[in-house]
C-alpha cells in the first residue's frame, strides 16, 4: 500500500501521516501493559481480561481497537500479544486483496496468536464474510472447483485473537463489530499521561529534559503519544545543532516551536489557515467542505481526515449540517474578533 510521504519539517503534528520517523517511534512502543502509560480504565479492564484467558489455557476474545490515529492502537495490539506470551501477525486491510491472502494467514497461524488488521474498516465484503466464521468457529469455508462441480470446504484453523484497528468505527460493518468479544476506545491522552510520556521517551533517548520543558511540549502535542515522540526528536535535533543545551529547556522548545510554526494549542500553520479562512473569509461560517477545502488549497479528504479532527477535538471548529463553522475559542485564540465571535461570547455571560 502505498504510504503518504512528506518533509520531516511540515505535518509534525499530524499522526494520520506516516513520516519516517516511524520506525525510530517502534524504538520507544512499551512492550508490557505496565510500562503503557494512560487511557487507564481500558487498560484496567484488558490486564483482567488477559490473566482470565490465560488462567483458563485460552486464548484472548477478539479485540476492536478504535480511536484517532497515534494513540496507541497498534502498539497495544503487540503488548496483547506478549502478555498473552503468543505470536504476533500482522498486516493491514488493504494488503488483503484475494480471500486466499486471508486464507494462507489464518491457516498457518500458531494456536492462540494474535492476529492484527490495521484500518479494518477497509476490508473487502468478500474477505470480511470469511472473518465471521472465522472468528466464531474457527473455520474457513473454501470453494474448490468451478461452475456446476464448486464444493465448499470447511477448513479448521487454530483458535485464534482478532485483534482489529481502525480510525472510522461507523465504517466497519456491523455484523464483524458484534463478533468482536472486547472493544477498547482510545480517547486523547490527559496532560499528566503526556507529560510521563515525555520523560519515558527521553530516558529511552537519553535526553535530559526539564520540568518547564516538558509541560509546554505536553500542550502542543495534541495530547496524542506518536506526536509527542516526534516533537521531541526534533526538540532533540535543535538542541544537537545549537550546542548551546546539554539539557532540552524552556526556551529551547519556545524556540523550536517557533521554527516549526507550532503554537500552544498544537497548531500548524495550515491549522491556523483552515480557521482564518472560515473566520475572515466567510464571516465564522457556515461553510462548506468543498468550498473550504478549495480555499485553503487542499482536498476534501485531507482537510477532513488530516486537519479537522482535532480543529473539532480542540473545541476550534463545529461541524453542522449547514458546514464548518469556528467557535468562540477560534476567535480568542487568534486574537481575531468578529460579530459571530461577540455574539458566542456574550452567550456565555447570562
Amino acid at each position: 500500500m502505498a504510504k503518504k510521504k512528506t518533509d520531516n519539517t511540515e505535518n509534525v503534528l499530524h499522526s494520520e501521516l506516516d513520516l519516517p520517523d516511524d520506525e525510530r517511534d517502534r524504538a520507544l512502543r512499551p512492550l508490557r501493559l505496565d510500562e503503557f502509560l494512560g487511557q487507564k480504565e481500558m487498560k484496567e479492564n484488558l490486564s483482567i481480561f488477559i490473566k482470565a484467558a490465560r488462567a483458563r489455557g485460552e486464548s484472548l476474545d477478539h479485540v476492536f481497537l478504535t480511536g484517532p490515529p497515534g494513540l496507541g492502537k497498534t502498539t497495544l495490539a503487540h503488548i496483547i500479544a506478549n502478555e498473552m506470551g503468543v505470536d504476533f501477525i500482522e498486516t493491514s486491510a488493504p494488503a488483503l486483496d484475494k480471500p486466499k491472502d486471508l486464507v494462507g494467514i489464518l491457516t498457518n497461524l500458531k494456536s492462540k496468536a494474535v492476529f492484527f488488521i490495521d484500518e479494518i474498516h477497509r476490508l473487502k465484503p468478500a474477505i470480511e464474510e470469511m472473518l465471521y466464521i472465522a472468528m466464531e468457529d474457527y473455520e474457513l469455508d473454501w470453494i474448490i472447483g468451478q461452475g456446476p462441480a464448486a464444493r465448499t470446504m470447511r477448513l479448521p484453523i487454530r483458535p485464534f485473537t482478532l485483534a482489529g484497528a481502525t480510525t472510522k468505527a461507523g465504517m466497519v460493518a456491523s455484523p464483524l463489530v458484534s463478533r468482536f468479544g472486547i472493544t477498547c476506545h482510545f480517547s486523547l491522552y490527559q496532560s499528566e499521561d503526556i507529560a510521563a510520556i515525555i520523560r519515558r521517551s527521553a530516558g529511552i533517548m537519553d535526553i535530559k529534559i526539564d520540568d518547564e520543558a516538558v509541560a509546554l511540549l505536553s500542550c502542543s502535542s495534541r495530547f496524542t503519544p506518536r506526536v509527542t515522540n516526534r516533537l521531541l526528536r526534533r526538540m532533540r535535533d535543535f538542541a544537537q545543532v545549537s550546542e548551546k543545551n546539554s539539557i532540552i529547556n524552556l526556551e529551547l522548545i519556545r524556540y523550536g516551536l517557533q521554527k516549526l510554526q507550532i503554537d500552544n494549542l498544537g497548531l500548524e500553520k495550515q491549522d491556523r489557515e483552515i480557521l482564518k479562512m472560515i473566520i475572515e473569509r466567510y464571516n465564522g461560517g457556515p461553510v462548506g467542505a468543498d468550498t473550504l477545502a478549495i480555499s485553503v488549497g487542499d482536498t476534501v479528504d485531507t482537510l477532513e481526515d488530516f486537519y479537522e479532527p482535532y480543529l473539532i477535538q480542540a473545541g476550534l471548529i463545529e461541524r453542522t449540517s449547514r458546514g464548518r463553522m469556528a467557535t468562540a475559542l477560534a476567535y480568542r485564540h487568534l486574537n481575531l474578533q468578529g460579530s459571530r465571535g461577540r455574539d458566542e461570547e456574550n452567550r456565555f455571560l447570562f
